[in-house]
């Protein structure tokens, strides 16, 4: 009789009821200075208002229960919740008001949902569970809800004595990553435009590690200040583990849709392409070279562009000069249809030396294999550090390169 109970549960003939609303410590907490900004409050255009005030052990949209902070982001905060009705752990992400990002995150995962594809590349790129409001209509907070999901690969990399990737485990993670953007500029019609370490992340095959938080969470409650009638919490790290999933590529709040040429600034500002660069028109292959710059970074103790003045602004000028350095001179149409690129190159398409175009070179930056290893690997880099995005390799096409192949 009980096997037949548990088979018309599973069947939903008779579901389990709701789990109880945990209980978490009101008092007894670490009491945080109310002057010292805290965590989403460093951002520059942090505002109230602007974040909802999440709180430890409230029960969202009649169904999920925040047991933690993960950790935050430019326009959200990220805590590990529990489903109450499917009696699993949840990750929420809950939107500044109105969020613009929110609204094109949505509508990707909407898409995504609806893919109904056999492609490979579709475990590696995150999906969504739910998405609901909190608040009135005129003023709302979107929150989007996903399964738990680990370390980002700037963590991983971070955890190895050399802070950075062994050859083999970055082959693997870039297999996974191309998987999914194949997926996602063949059939899913796609464009990320912000592949950067933290936007990877690793599953979870441990899931311990997020029982373990909770309990921390009850026992050793977090650190938080109270600002007015908010609580601003400090983020909990989910316990170290050796028991990794595989690489998932995340976050689509900046995405684009369709194989359309577009304009404006996207990507974090090292691993802008030169088309983003010289305010060209940029399409899917943005993220190719995304790719390119990201290996790179995971490979080596520093950046491949930095990009920066000597008072260590941003700089344009000085992240073209790299790519000379790095690429040679970019090709003459490429400059004579960006109106930006005469600031920096005269009429017939030579530098003007408004920086120094440094001396070095792809063979003199990589310290980590020599010779004939050496070689395959730059062959890889050189077909996504391309100034004609035509000329860029694709994510299927990378697949099958020789270096990325071999054990």
């Amino acid at each position: 009789m009980s096997r037949l109970i548990c088979r018309l549960r599973q069947c939903s003939l008779f579901p389990r009821p709701a789990s109880p609303v945990r209980q978490f410590a009101q008092s007894n907490f670490p009491l945080l200075d109310s002057s010292t900004l805290l965590e989403e409050e460093t951002l520059p255009w942090y505002e109230q208002c602007r974040f909802y005030p999440v709180q430890i052990g409230e029960v969202l949209h009649s169904r999920y229960q925040v047991i933690g902070k993960l950790g935050f982001g430019g326009y959200s905060t990220v805590w590990l919740g529990r489903d109450l009705q499917q009696h699993v752990y949840v990750t929420l992400k809950v939107f500044e008001r109105q969020s613009t990002e929110s609204r094109r995150e949505i509508e990707v995962y909407d898409r995504l949902s609806k893919a109904n594809s056999t492609h490979a590349g579709t475990m590696f790129v995150r999906t969504a569970l739910d998405n609901f409001q909190i608040g009135p209509a005129d003023a709302y907070y979107p929150c989007l809800v996903h399964k738990p999901l680990g370390i980002s690969l700037r963590d991983l990399r971070n955890q190895f004595a050399a802070k950075i990737l062994p050859e083999k485990i970055l082959k693997l993670t870039l297999h996974h990553i191309l998987l999914a953007l194949d997926f996602l500029h063949t059939e899913a019609d796609i464009v990320h435009t912000d592949i950067q370490e933290k936007n990877i992340m690793l599953g979870i095959d441990d899931v311990s590690i997020l029982s373990d938080f909770e309990e921390e969470e009850k026992s050793n409650p977090s650190p938080r200040k109270i600002a007015g009638d908010r609580v601003i919490y400090s983020s909990r790290n989910l316990r170290r583990t050796k028991q990794h999933g595989r690489p998932i590529l995340c976050d689509f709040g900046q995405a684009r849709f369709g194989s359309s040429r577009y304009s404006g600034d996207i990507q974090p500002y090292i691993y802008r392409a030169p088309e983003v660069l010289l305010q060209t028109f940029w399409d899917r292959k943005v993220d190719i070279w995304n790719v390119g710059v990201v290996t790179w970074d995971l490979f080596h103790k520093g950046h491949l562009f930095y990009a920066r003045d000597s008072t260590r602004k941003n700089s344009d000028s000085h992240h073209i000069a790299e790519m000379i350095a790095l690429l040679g001179p970019p090709p003459k149409e490429m400059i004579q249809s960006s109106e930006y690129a005469a600031e920096v190159f005269d009429g017939e398409g030579n530098w003007k030396g408004v920086v120094p175009i440094p001396s070095l070179t792809l063979e003199q930056l990589e310290g980590n294999l020599h010779g004939t290893q050496q070689k395959p690997f730059l062959e890889f880099m050189r077909k996504m550090l391309q100034w004609r995005p035509e000329e860029r390799a694709s994510a299927k096409d990378l697949l099958s390169d020789p270096w990325l192949r071999s054990p």
